[in-house]
């Protein structure tokens, strides 16, 4: 994707305009606050334009050496730019490419922290407990990437494992790393209770929902039906003498919550009302997409949660991705947690080569 020096020199000049406007004595608070977000958006992009323009600058000034037109020139100094030419001709293609990526469209949801869902699927109790393998991998994916994960809500298996898992995971970026885990994750490994070396296959669904602030998603009380209930489950003598477990449907969507992990019924609603948002800004999010774009589908595939997204084979030590066809041998380093960061910066990678191959017609 080439990029003309004439949208270079307006980027530059655009951060330069708003770093000015920024030092203004007369600014009012929520005109700075404005100024100083367009300014973090745009800085990023005016370096990589930056750059881009040094190195073509460079290039230029020594094609002129290197050719001979300088007449005051001596051979060594001409070899001496062909040398440096051959330097920046390889450095000017990923600086270009760098300010590429900058320039794509950004999906307004990057920022936000996520909604993480975990369920099991086909497979019982072991899926129960694959369930929770996934829910600790992701804890020490968080762990590593400096985010936090507040549980939300679950309901443990029997047997251990979580027949399903809510969590609230902040910090920077974390939605745009999560969003490429939504689907279904399978598992193949011989079960505790299998007494003949079985391999079992089952199955566990993750879903990441971008968390919205409540501006982004404006929920009528009308439109909502709250009911509070007595818990029920594990969770002591408090659980059976109190009305605490608070249900909410939202009426318009059918949407349904429930939420009983807190002895507090106020806390409860507050927790049921976080999930509710996420999923209906989520759905919200992806009309909007899907006007925006159309039928696209990116590489990495759809995110549907029906989709099979990656296998975890115990046997041979093994997790492929489907979508994007890679293996790694290293199973235990990636539920671990560390291991996770090269299968999502694959996804991430992809992602961008079908978003830069769309912009330049490929695609």
């Amino acid at each position: 994707m080439h990029i003309s020096a004439e949208r270079i020199a307006q980027i530059e000049a655009r951060r330069d305009e708003v770093q000015a406007s920024m030092t203004r004595a007369d600014l009012a608070p929520e005109e700075f606050v404005r100024l100083s977000k367009e300014y973090a958006e745009i800085e990023p992009v005016a370096r990589a334009a930056s750059e881009v323009r040094r190195l073509r600058q460079e290039l230029k000034a020594l094609e002129y050496m290197a050719g001979g037109e300088d007449a005051d020139a001596d051979p060594a100094m001409r070899d001496m730019a062909q040398e440096e030419m051959q330097l920046i001709k390889s450095q000017l293609p990923e600086a270009e490419r760098a300010l590429a990526l900058q320039l794509l469209p950004k999906d307004a949801a990057d920022a936000r922290p996520a909604m993480l869902e975990i369920r099991a699927g086909t497979g019982g109790d072991e899926a129960a407990l694959f369930a929770g393998d996934l829910f600790r991998m992701y804890q020490r994916f968080a762990d590593t990437q400096g985010w936090k994960m507040e549980l939300i809500s679950s309901n443990a298996s029997e047997v251990g494992g979580f027949k399903e898992v809510v969590a609230s995971v902040t910090g920077t970026g974390v939605f745009a790393k999560l969003k490429f885990e939504s689907g279904v994750h399978r598992v193949q490994r011989v079960p505790v209770t299998e007494s003949g070396g079985r391999i079992h296959t089952s199955a566990a669904t993750v879903a990441v929902l971008p968390e919205p602030e409540e501006v982004d998603v404006q929920i009528a009380d009308s439109d909502l039906k709250i009911d509070i209930y007595r818990a029920s489950g594990a969770g002591g003598q408090h659980v059976n003498t109190t009305d605490s477990a608070v249900r909410i449907t939202h009426l318009p969507s059918g949407t349904v919550v429930t939420q009983q992990d807190e002895r507090s019924q106020h806390k409860n609603k507050a927790k049921a009302m976080q999930v509710l948002r996420a999923r209906i800004y989520e759905v919200e999010r992806e009309r909007a997409q899907s006007e925006q774009a159309g039928a696209r589908k990116a590489m990495v595939g759809s995110g549907d949660r029906s989709e099979r997204i990656r296998t975890y084979n115990f046997p041979q030590g093994r997790v492929t991705d489907h979508r994007i066809n890679l293996t790694l041998h290293r199973l235990p380093e990636i539920l671990e947690g560390p291991g996770l960061s090269e299968i999502i910066g694959a996804l991430v990678a992809e992602d961008e080569a079908a978003r830069l191959a769309q912009l330049d017609g490929v695609a």
